[in-house]
């Protein structure tokens, strides 16, 4: 008998004309030890398949099997772990653990709950901060005693629900390693919803996609054989790993060619006028056509010569990023890579003209940056909309301003061709606030779009989405890009974006006193695809020479130095 099993399993939301579908005979059944990792993107219905098996929910008909028994409601005999921490704030570390191994273990003696707790405190390295509260952790260590807390209630089921995806690379990183240790020791049943197709191939031995809604089902499943404990950098040599990463991926983007696109846009042409930032802008003359492509390949069109930031704190001043140095041509795309805190959106900012530069200086097509300006569009991993304002509203504020010398007529042109570039077409006159996160950035890339900077600045624009929306909109950068030809700066901490959109990679230090570490080229050709991606012989060995640079500096710049010394 399966330890596990999910029968013909519905669920929907509302009532009457206002049903919404999310789940359709789902069928599952799962062995006694399994690692399973269910994978998808938001809105497909993982979490809700999750609380179903947790017994928060009731599904509409089938029903959810633990030994042969119906689940009924929520047990101890289940331990889930959320996205969001949902911790006592009031509460120490070892406080939001105890409230759970008291109350379920209440007969046991004071001493040995003591020595219970004390376990997995231990267990998950959080020993030396066991006194404090959440609001004195990092997001990993918070996340951290989530998992402790559900652990020690010892449950015979382990449900974690995208429980590292708003984290840093490097700290997904170690508690990935952490989750499978603590598989390993105890061997758990373990469910993992997931949008990170690596997350799943580094965990799971099976890996069944969800298909998205409404209606939502599951597609074929991956069984995943890999030797245990499974490398991250000595994956990339393992034929297994790269066939079952591409198999995985190639589904799920044939999943995603399946939802339904924007309205075409190719009927609105881009009307040929200059913005006030161009440099061929003439106030005599503002008809005449902007010539995008114009001196492409410019030497120092963009350079950082001994770039310094320095913050004051209460121990005194706080080098974050020193002696950065860089030149970059013009039309050319940059991307920036590093560990979090190394300085990169710290660079990016100055950049911007939203952080004051301590020391050295920053030039752009032959002027200092000093503050703000149009002429460089700005793209954040929160997309700052007004929310009170439609998506045309959004990005005419910006084009208003650097194209006053147009007509009614020609700015509306502007406007409605990037919204339709980024297939927003169906969307343009819906208020920020009733659109989804992926959206909401699709406005904010075509606002950048749309002021026709000099330099686009992209500070994890993606950082916040789901593996699909994430794909789609790299496609959709990539593909304005290439039209435009702008010189681009992205910083991420994604490898495969950073080769994906990137001429060089740049490798920063770790932080304090971060710098440019090493420098990656990037020579596959353009227009590029995921899918050409993956199917390209250099493309593991860039991805290996990112991820070896992250491991190399994965204990700071100190260790660093002492190794090499």
């Amino acid at each position: 008998m399966s330890h596990l099993v999910i029968k013909n399993l519905c669920k929907s939301y509302g009532s009457g004309n206002n049903v919404t579908p999310v789940l359709k005979d789902i069928n599952l059944s799962i062995e006694e030890g399994e690692f399973v990792a269910i994978l998808g993107f938001s809105g497909s219905g993982k979490s809700t398949l999750i609380a179903a098996v947790a017994g928060l929910i009731e599904p509409d008909s089938g029903e959810v099997l633990k030994q042969g028994k119906p689940i009924k409601g929520p047990g101890t005999d289940r331990g889930v772990i959320f996205q969001s921490y949902s911790l006592m704030p009031w509460l120490t570390v070892w406080g939001n653990i105890a409230l759970g191994v008291d109350k379920v273990f209440s007969k046991w003696s004071a001493e040995k709950r003591h020595a219970h707790v004390e376990k997995y405190v231990e267990m998950v390295g959080l020993s030396h901060a066991s006194h404090q509260r959440p609001a004195e952790l990092s997001g990993g260590m918070r996340q951290r005693v989530a998992v402790a807390r559900a652990l020690a209630i010892n449950p015979d089921i382990l449900l974690l629900d995208e429980p590292l995806s708003a984290l840093d690379a490097l700290t997904r990183s170690k508690l990935q390693d952490e989750i499978e240790a603590i598989w390993e020791s105890d061997k758990k049943t373990v469910i993992l919803i997931t949008n990170d197709v690596d997350e799943a191939v580094l965990l799971a031995d099976r890996i069944i996609p969800l298909k998205p809604g409404p209606n939502a089902t599951l597609g074929p499943e991956f069984k995943v054989n890999l030797p245990r404990p499974r490398d991250r950098a000595g994956m990339n040599h393992d034929e297994n790993f790269k066939r079952l990463r591409n198999d995985v991926t190639k589904y799920l983007m044939q999943v995603g060619m399946e939802q339904p696109d924007g309205v075409d846009g190719s009927a609105i042409k881009l009307p040929g006028v200059n913005p006030n930032t161009a440099a061929e802008f003439d106030k005599a003359t503002p008809r005449e056509i902007k010539k995008v492509k114009e001196h492409l390949g410019q030497e120092h069109y963009l350079e950082f010569s001994k770039l310094d930031k320095v913050y004051p704190t209460p121990k005194g001043p706080l080098t974050v990023v020193e002696d950065f140095n860089l030149q970059m041509k013009k039309g050319e795309f940059i991307t920036l890579i590093g560990h979090s805190g190394c300085g990169k959106s710290t660079v990016l900012s100055m950049t911007a003209g939203l952080n004051d530069i301590s020391s050295g200086s920053i030039i752009l097509d032959n002027k200092e940056v000093i503050t703000a300006g149009p002429d460089r569009g700005v793209v954040f991993q929160a997309p700052s909309l007004f929310p009170w304002l439609t998506a045309y509203e959004n990005v005419a504020l910006g084009v208003e301003r650097v194209y006053p010398h147009a007509s009614k007529a020609e700015r509306q042109d502007i406007i409605e061709y990037y919204l339709h570039r980024v297939n927003l077409g169906d969307s343009i006159h819906k208020h920020a606030s009733d659109m989804s996160n992926g959206m909401r950035q699709r406005v904010g890339i075509a606002r950048a779009f749309a002021l026709s900077p000099k330099l686009l600045l992209l500070d994890e624009p993606f950082g916040m989405l789901d593996s699909l929306t994430r794909w789609e909109l790299q496609e959709v950068l990539m593909e304005v890009w290439q039209r435009t030809q702008v010189t681009a700066v992205m910083v991420t901490h994604d490898v495969d974006e950073a080769i994906l959109m990137a001429d060089r990679v740049i490798m920063m230090t770790n932080g304090p006193r971060a710098r440019v570490g090493k420098i990656m080229e990037v020579p596959l050709p353009r227009p590029r695809s995921r899918k050409t991606l993956l199917e390209h012989p250099d493309y593991y060995k860039l991805r290996e020479q990112l991820i070896g640079f992250l491991e190399e500096y994965e204990k700071g710049p100190a260790a660093k130095e002492t190794d090499t010394a």
